[in-house]
């Protein structure tokens, strides 16, 4: 059962970084970052889930005055403790209904996040909640995986992503209720741990309509942040919705 920290509590928290390295290099953070200044523009951003700065600090740095919404005071602990984190504001509390002070010019999700509240109506709450914190004209980017039912054979609801010799990962899907959950399995010093976080898998389409039922319009689509064409093989998209400026 998740803590006040919802399933990114301590436990979590201490280990997160290093269990997520490969997101945390240059090759995966540079893009991204690049995107989201050029989106802001001399504006501010607020990051919905903002964890342990992956994306808020590099961004900082680009002279880009960030803000942060996190449930887990875990993980905004980690983000505090980092050279130039303690400049980067941030509201504890559910970012699909929490508010910070104040206008942005971008808001942002990334790495699957708007998959961690886990129903339909939370994730409208969240495009309703990002829409309220943007100026007229401000972007809305999210970040987030295709569902990856096509490797689903009849009768098949489990679908593994990591299997070596230190970790086994799956994703175990309930396609009835879009309901899913991944499970970790790992192997340190010969000790094994277990843990399983759930999610809600979204497909791009109920993305457009949540924007619209916000108020939002669909500006961009790519397949990632470097900006490919987003094709119906694209297992991941990055989606940029305006609101009007007017």
């Amino acid at each position: 059962m998740p803590d006040e920290d919802g399933y990114f509590g301590e436990s979590v928290a201490a280990g997160y970084d290093e269990s997520c390295a490969e997101m945390f290099e240059a090759g995966a953070v540079g893009p991204a970052v690049e995107l989201l200044a050029e989106l802001a523009g001399g504006g501010r951003a607020l990051e919905l889930g903002v964890g342990t700065g992956r994306v808020a600090l590099p961004l900082a740095r680009r002279g880009i005055e960030v803000h942060g919404i996190d449930l887990s005071r875990a993980m905004v602990d980690r983000l505090r403790a980092k050279p130039g984190g303690t400049a980067i504001g941030v509201t504890i509390g559910d970012f699909a209904t929490a508010r910070a002070p104040g206008s942005f010019s971008v808001a942002y999700l990334v790495f699957n996040t708007i998959m961690n509240l886990t129903s339909q109506d939370a994730q409208v709450d969240c495009f309703r909640n990002a829409a309220a914190h943007l100026a007229p004209g401000g972007r809305f980017v999210v970040e987030v995986a295709v569902p990856d039912l096509r490797r689903l054979p009849p009768g098949q609801d489990v679908v593994p992503f990591r299997v070596d010799g230190e970790r086994l990962g799956f994703d175990l899907y309930d396609v009835a209720t879009q309901s899913m959950s991944s499970h970790h399995v790992r192997v340190v010093d010969g000790r094994g741990s277990y843990e399983s976080v759930p999610f809600r898998y979204v497909w791009p389409a109920e993305l457009d309509l949540m924007a619209r039922l916000a108020g939002l319009r669909l500006r961009d689509r790519w397949d990632g942040w470097t900006r490919q064409p987003f094709t119906s093989e694209s297992r991941q998209h990055v989606s940029v919705w305006e609101k009007p400026a007017g």
